[in-house]
């Protein structure tokens, strides 16, 4: 029998029948030695063996004066790039596009864009423009959200007016809505809630007169083509509806960037008397390539109708090519102006 001091002793030893469990306990002694440093563990293959190394990392400490501690790829860490998405700076792209746009000397152009589907956007000069007939859609706009406040719907009479307004661009049946609608005071007043800040009525019954801006007439589209909008589904269907059979002599303008007949628009025309230029004005939804895109595009001091045309059509292709994923709509020919005789 051993006497009870050589048991202790015995059991004092450690047991060399347990090196794995002893092996592991040193491990967690390791890991669990924050205090000291971070344990760090690099793996490496080669030739398929798998290779497991551990090194402490140097503490301030245990740096010597003058010393740097190790970089990140001596320690073995990974070193990663934030990564960011480019910032398309569309204005800048549309501004460069213009310039290939051809302007008489004395014509000016703005042009404005959004994609219905990306909610990108771009836009090219920020003048006031007299509307023309464009003004149309800002006042049939107008009596739709007046009717809503009434809680009554549009009379026979009033649909007749808004029919040949839009559709043939009747000047009588405009003059009609204009005066009902109270002319610029009622016109004004709905655009302050449309959103619109760069339009004036024009005064007494000139409303062709009306002063507006490229990014104006876009507010007012979405007001039309969009979702958030003052105006009520049914208003915006019907509005759109007039808008989509516009006469076939009228079909020019925004329409040119379009897919076939994919397109709802206004255009307005109109010589000054003063100097026999032309206020050339179009805007509207086209779609290209399953995209959906409102267009604004407004011109002054056209030597002629048909010049007038030809520009704002080519900014409306400029326009559409830098918010295009690829642009290749733009690349499309322009339609052939058509001859129209009557001034709007």
């Amino acid at each position: 029998m051993e006497s009870s001091r050589a048991a202790r002793s015995h059991r004092s030893r450690p047991s060399r029948r347990h090196p794995l469990l002893y092996a592991a306990l040193a491990c967690v002694a390791v890991v669990g030695a924050t205090a000291a440093g971070t344990v760090y563990v690099k793996a490496q293959a080669h030739s398929g063996a798998g290779v497991i190394s551990s090194a402490r990392a140097p503490s301030n400490s245990s740096t010597a004066p003058g010393s740097t501690a190790a970089s990140a790829s001596e320690r073995g860490e990974a070193s990663v790039e934030p990564v960011t998405e480019p910032t398309v700076d569309h204005d800048a792209l549309l501004a460069t596009a213009m310039k290939t746009v051809s302007v008489a000397d004395t014509a000016e152009v703005s042009v404005a864009v959004l994609d219905l589907d990306s909610g990108a956007s771009a836009g090219y000069g920020d003048e006031a423009f007299d509307t023309a007939s464009i003004v149309k859609v800002d006042i049939l706009a107008t009596l739709l959200l007046q009717a809503q406040d009434a809680d009554r719907h549009l009379t026979a009479q009033e649909k007749s007016y808004a029919t040949a307004m839009i559709e043939n661009s009747d000047n009588d049946a405009a003059s009609a809505l204009w005066r009902e609608i109270g002319e610029a005071d009622g016109l004004d007043a709905a655009n302050e809630r449309f959103g619109l800040t760069g339009t004036k009525g024009a005064e007494g019954a000139l409303w062709g007169l009306t002063q507006t801006t490229a990014s104006d007439q876009l507010t007012l589209l979405q007001q039309v083509f969009g979702v958030d909008s003052e105006l009520s589904e049914a208003s915006r269907t019907y509005l759109r509806g007039l808008m989509g059979q516009i006469a076939a002599d009228q079909r020019w303008g925004v329409s040119a960037v379009a897919d076939g007949s994919a397109w709802a628009l206004k255009n307005g025309w109109m010589p000054r008397s003063a100097t026999g230029l032309w206020v050339i004005n179009s805007i509207g939804r086209v779609t290209v390539a399953d995209h959906d895109y409102l267009v604004a595009a407004l011109s002054k001091g056209n030597p002629t109708k048909a010049r007038g045309i030809s520009l704002v059509e080519a900014a409306t292709k400029a326009a559409v090519s830098v918010v295009t994923a690829d642009g290749a709509s733009a690349s499309a020919s322009a339609s052939s102006a058509p001859s129209v005789s009557s001034a709007r």
